[in-house]
């Protein structure tokens, strides 16, 4: 009950001075306002709800109000029933997903489900065919020319929690991707739709690229991806890079410079493909390592910028740079000078796959790897590959 006096609202405890109690049912509204079936179900569910279950108490309506409107004195709710408002807005909220529900979980069924495959993978992965560090526009084609060779092992390690490098947006943080014909053939042997010009085609947004082949990289068995994961060093022995010294990105990032120690993990591997791409924290860390070591001469980085010369120019030079290490992608444009190219990405497919053909003829597998490159036009002679403009994977 309330009680009015100088302006305020004063509650008392006199249990004779409450107002009535109403109970709302179907009976009481007027004939000419039938109830729906889902407003009988949304009525019998808040009812249910509410701590009595059998009645609905609200506060006595100042006069001349309608029932059912908005009041300016609100009724008190107890510990466990529903506000009229809830109420209110039930009916409106119902549908197909009411009582909807989980199977039930112990939380250390997670926690194992997680750890168990993943150090599975380390396991394996430990000893690969093939290491690529970077899943940029490059490297996830690299990974997905690789993947079609289910003898071959390929650990794809990120640095970032979300793979794809700069290939989700096009130039300037703009949505669409431009790129350069004949590069499209790609584009359609991954089912990707695009608007085609003389010259080039344009995807309306750049990440279908790389949603796309992201999805079928993962869906391979011979493909793990280590995102998240920094690949701190490089292992070399007897003149050749055979692995990488790994770590997670948040010690590589924070943890050395707080603490006192923080050794890294090693993955081994017969063929590492460096597609650490330009700019940022982690730009063309491979080469620069190899140059840090002097196993390379100097890593001018990028000229300025020239479109027609730049994809041209890193396709043809995307190679062995040392012995047991590939370059591809941005990353020849660092160790080479080139010219950076812009928001234009056919170099960054077709040296992706020229990277992953390298690989496979590392590994003794050129035959089977000439016939896995299906989105490469072949000539009059079956065994060689038209230049497409880029003069590459031809027999020699």
């Amino acid at each position: 009950a309330a009680q009015r006096g100088q302006g305020s609202l004063t509650l008392t405890n006199d249990r004779d001075r409450r107002p009535p109690t109403i109970r709302v049912t179907a009976a009481d509204r007027p004939p000419t306002e039938p109830l729906l079936r889902s407003q009988k179900n949304a009525l019998t569910r808040t009812t249910m709800a509410s701590s009595t279950a059998s009645r609905v108490t609200v506060a006595r309506a100042p006069p001349g109000a309608k029932l059912g409107h908005r009041s300016s004195i609100a009724a008190p709710c107890r510990r466990g029933s529903v506000r009229p408002s809830v109420r209110a807005n039930a009916g409106a909220n119902a549908g197909p997903f009411d009582g909807y529900a989980f199977k039930p979980i112990r939380e250390r069924e997670v926690s194992r489900e997680m750890s168990t495959r993943y150090f599975q993978d380390l396991y394996k992965y430990a000893d690969a065919d093939v290491i690529i560090v970077g899943s940029g526009s490059a490297g996830l084609a690299c990974a997905y020319e690789l993947s079609k060779h289910p003898d071959v092992s390929v650990a794809l390690i990120e640095q970032s929690v979300s793979p794809g490098g700069g290939a989700w947006l096009g130039g300037q943080l703009f949505s669409s991707m431009v790129v350069r014909k004949p590069a499209h053939h790609f584009l359609t042997e991954l089912g990707i739709e695009f608007e085609e010009f003389e010259n080039y085609v344009v995807l309306k947004h750049a990440a279908q690229y790389t949603s796309t082949v992201l999805s079928k990289v993962l869906a391979a068995d011979n493909v793990k991806l280590f995102n998240a994961t920094c690949a701190e060093d490089l292992i070399v022995k007897e003149n050749r890079v055979s692995g990488v010294v790994t770590n997670w990105s948040t010690v590589t990032l924070f943890g050395h410079d707080t603490q006192s120690c923080m050794d890294p993990n090693v993955l081994e591997a017969k063929v590492v493909v460096s597609a650490c791409g330009h700019d940022g924290p982690f730009g063309a860390t491979g080469v620069k390592r190899l140059q840090e070591l002097g196993l390379v001469d100097k890593v001018p980085g990028m000229a300025a910028l020239d479109m027609n010369k730049a994809e041209d120019a890193v396709v043809a030079n995307t190679r062995e740079v040392y012995p047991g290490m590939i370059i591809t992608g941005m990353e020849v444009a660092e160790v080479d000078g080139c010219p950076r190219m812009g928001p234009t990405f056919g170099a960054m497919f077709i040296s992706g796959q020229k990277a992953a053909y390298m690989a496979l003829k590392a590994l003794g597998k050129e035959d089977s790897a000439l016939d896995t490159f299906t989105s490469l036009e072949k000539g009059q002679d079956s065994g060689t590959f038209k230049p497409n403009g880029f003069g590459l994977f031809q027999r020699q």
